[in-house]
């Protein structure tokens, strides 16, 4: 019972946050200059009916040559309530400044978009879960000695060195001198072939890099903490060996903190992705935000913002509910 209401509560709070965090970015930028794009040969009026169709601008003044010369913008508030208006009827909004996308629907280049972020982020995570455990489980169990000083060397140098500066490393290394993967992601949506997926990886190594130096810190620290503990050696007493009393009890004691960690390591991978993805070419939504920025494509803007700022939010409630399915003792919410 606690636990649901906890559930409701931060659900609740959650959905508050996400409104007010949509509301400043859609003021925000419904403050700045509307940018339109004009190609040779098109009408001009055809411009400002597009933008009035989308609710930016009304009340038209013309010339003496039926051309709009002069024009009133409608207030934030009623612009707010059109666009929401129009999101509870599926429309996002239609791509206006960026020549590729220009009047597509929002909603379906989003989904177009989606799969190469979702595919480079999960395979970071499969990668790089296992690995950073590993080490930090190996440093843990080696503690002081020469193996976990070379592992903490090694998780220093990546914590260090930003992915972006990994990633050129890794385009100089083994693309352009060892020629071992493509510069960049090869084209099409036959993304589970074998020839996608060794073209992804250079931007996969880009990201789980940096995210095998966290889960090896967190799991090096929490590991050789619990191993230190009083009912370790009360296990040991009991007959167990190192490795099961390492493996039933102090694992699972130190993924009460290392599992919280993987998921929010996660969310900063998915964020970290959007300069990644530029580099690596990636057809994926971080480039398309990154894009919509750029050229101020303010549809578009809004769609990927809420994007990320749903899954950070998410993921701040999945890993507070973890706490208690891992560890029975916590009881979220609970006084």
């Amino acid at each position: 019972m606690y636990m649901f209401k906890y559930v409701l509560k931060r659900l609740g709070l959650m959905l508050m946050t996400f409104c007010i965090i949509m509301l400043i970015c859609f003021v925000l930028i419904k403050l700045l200059p509307i940018t339109v794009s004009y190609e040779q040969g098109m009408d001009p009026n055809l411009l400002f009916f597009r933008l009035e169709a989308r609710g930016y601008i009304t009340n038209f003044v013309y010339n003496d040559n039926g051309l709009i010369v002069g024009y009133d913008r409608v207030p934030i508030l009623t612009q707010l309530w059109r666009y929401i208006k129009n999101i509870f009827h599926g429309d996002f909004g239609m791509g206006f400044t960026m020549a590729e996308y220009k009047m597509q629907p929002v909603w379906d280049v989003f989904i177009e978009k989606l799969p190469p972020t979702i595919l480079i982020n999960v395979y970071s995570t499969l990668i790089g879960v296992p690995i950073g455990l590993g080490l930090g489980i190996l440093a843990a169990l080696k503690k002081n000695k020469w193996q976990d000083q070379i592992i903490n060397i090694v998780i220093i140098l990546l914590i260090s060195l930003p992915s972006i500066v990994l990633g050129l490393v890794i385009q100089y290394v083994f693309c352009s001198k060892l020629g071992w993967f493509p510069l960049t992601m090869l084209s099409g949506t036959n993304y589970f072939t074998w020839a996608m997926f060794r073209s992804m990886l250079p931007a996969v190594f880009a990201l789980c890099l940096g995210s095998i130096a966290g889960y090896a810190r967190y799991t090096r620290a929490e590991l050789a903490e619990v191993l230190t503990g009083d009912y370790m050696l009360l296990a040991r007493t009991k007959g167990l060996t190192r490795g099961q009393a390492t493996f039933r009890h102090a694992l699972r004691n130190s993924m009460v903190v290392i599992f919280p960690s993987i998921l929010s390591e996660f969310v900063a991978v998915l964020s970290g992705s959007l300069v990644i993805e530029s580099m690596f070419s990636i057809p994926g939504v971080g480039r398309l935000y990154l894009d919509s920025i750029t050229y101020l494509d303010y549809d578009f803007f809004m769609m990927l913002s809420g994007f990320y700022t749903l899954v950070g939010l998410l993921a701040g409630i999945i890993v507070d509910i973890s706490y208690g399915f891992i560890d029975p003792r916590i009881r979220m919410g609970a006084k």
